[in-house]
This record gives C-alpha cells, structure tokens and sequence, in this order.
C-alpha cells in the first residue's frame, strides 16, 4: 500500500530502475515505486525520464509539478484512468439541473458546518452560532449566497477584520498551497471515476478547467483552515509547505472509520457522484474535520 510523499526540492535527474524510482543529485537514493502516494516536484529543473513518467501514471500515483514559485501549477493525469469514462462522461452530460442543485446544496450546507465547527473548536462561539444559521437557511441551490456571507464571518474570525482572501500576505500564501494541494487530490479522484472536471455541478467558469473538482472540495477546506490558522505563518516557505503537504497522509473519520485526507477524499467523491446518479442523497459520505 502506498503511504509516502516524497517531495523534489533540489535540482536532480529522476529515473527508473527495477520498480524503484532513483534520485540523482548530489547522491544517489532509491524509493520504491509500491511507497509511494504522492509526488510532487518542488523544483522546476528536476529532469524525469518518460520510462519513469509512464510507470507513475500505471501506477496511479499522483504527481504534482510545480512552478519557479514553487507553487503546485500541473498534475499528471493518464489517459485511460477509467474504462468507462465515455459513458461515464455522457451520464455527466445528462445530469438534471435540479439533482445537481440538490447535491450542491448538501455540499455548500456541509462546508458552512464545517466552518462552524472549526470555529467553535477554536473558541469563536458567537461566530460559530452565526454559521450554524446560515448553514440552516440555506435554500435550494444557495440562492441567497449562504455561503458567501459565511465566509465573511468565517475568515475575519480566524484572520481578523482586515483580512481579505485577496492580499498577499504568508496566511494567503499558505491557504492557496493548501487549496490547490487539495485541488489536485480532487482532479485525480474525478479522473479515476470517469468524469470531466470541466463540468461543474455548480461551478461554471469557461476558463476554469477544473469546475467540478472546486465542487467538491468545498467541505474539505476547513482541514486546510485549521493548519494555517494554528501555523500562523510569519513567512511562507520550505517548513510550512511540508507541514501542509503532510496533512495529505493524515487521518480523518469518514463513513465510520478512519481514512487518510487522500482516501476520505476518494471516499467522499464517489459517493456524491452515487448520489447524483441514483438521485439519493443519503448515499453522500462527508470527511469529519
């Protein structure tokens, strides 16, 4: 079973060699391909092999490239993730308006509880009350913005009053590399299942190639929340990367029992995609942050 993340930070030339991935740097290291879950390429002057780029993608291990920021920018993503996937994309196609606005609903409903609840465990109580009313008068499709008032209260409770998601600052910095770590986990679980990630159950942006999977990770961003919070960055950099990267292996309560963030979420997407096709809410598993 694959466990580990292994991260790239310096210049070297990855290969393949009998089942091991093998690092050429300064020194020489092996990992076996069988450990390994997550890969991501800090530094854009890694060279890879295609041998040991093909062999990732049978092997589904997920492999983030990132950009001379050091910010995730690409994924790779195999062709024939899932067997099915043209009917799989032709269901998609033909999912009623109405069974994606109620599923959307439970996902947006589900994140402002989410929210409450990390802002309670924080000590926020009169906050958190707050949101657990907007979780309460969320309408059909979120209508009346529900979840965009919540997020006002939400992030000046954490980050203060003067806190926007549009500054640069390290908190910024921080929630974006944690966001687009969780982004990439959701991409890979939509390819897997089948599915476009281009069309969103509610998100609809033409230049957003990935509408669907900002869908559904909307409940898991509390996880991510809740480590930059108690990170508090005063700088944004190789410490604090780590940190979140590893939340990735951590472990959370989902359908009864406990799952690493990457299972929960692969949990998690196939039961709102059971949900929408059998049109049966019931069926949805959400992550217990």
């Amino acid at each position: 079973m694959s466990w580990r993340t292994v991260i790239i930070s310096n210049r070297c030339k990855l290969d393949l060699s009998v089942g091991y991935m093998v690092v050429r740097g300064e020194d020489t290291k092996r990992i076996f391909l069988e450990e390994i879950a997550v890969l991501l390429i800090e530094n854009p002057a890694v060279s890879m092999t295609g041998c040991l780029l093909s062999e990732l993608a049978k092997q589904k291990i997920r492999v983030i490239f990132c950009d001379e920021k050091r910010n995730p920018y690409a994924e790779l993503q195999p062709y024939n993730a899932c067997h099915d996937s043209s009917g799989k994309i032709r269901t998609q196609i033909a999912w009623a308006e109405s069974r994606k606005k109620t599923v959307w609903t439970e996902i947006v409903t589900e994140k402002i509880r989410n929210q409450a609840r990390l802002l309670g465990e924080l000590g926020f109580e009169s906050e958190s009350a707050m949101l657990s009313g907007y979780a309460a008068d969320v309408t059909h499709g979120d209508l009346t913005n529900r979840e965009g008032h919540a997020a006002k209260v939400y992030f000046n409770a954490l980050f203060g009053k003067s806190f926007s998601r549009g500054q640069e600052n390290p908190v910024n910095a921080a929630l974006n590399y944690g966001y687009s770590l969780l982004l990439s986990a959701f991409n890979r679980e939509v390819s897997l299942n089948g599915y476009l990630a281009q069309l969103g159950i509610c998100h609809d942006n033409a230049g957003n190639p990935y509408n669907l999977s900002c869908d559904l990770m909307e409940p898991f961003r509390p996880v991510i929340d809740r480590v930059v919070y108690n990170m508090n960055p005063v700088f944004f950099e190789k410490e604090e990367k780590i940190c979140l990267v590893s939340l990735l292996r951590e472990s959370f309560m989902i359908s009864g029992s406990r799952q690493t963030l990457l299972n929960a979420v692969k949990i998690y997407t196939k039961s709102i995609f059971d949900a929408i096709n059998d049109n049966d809410l019931s069926e949805v598993k959400f992550i217990k942050i």
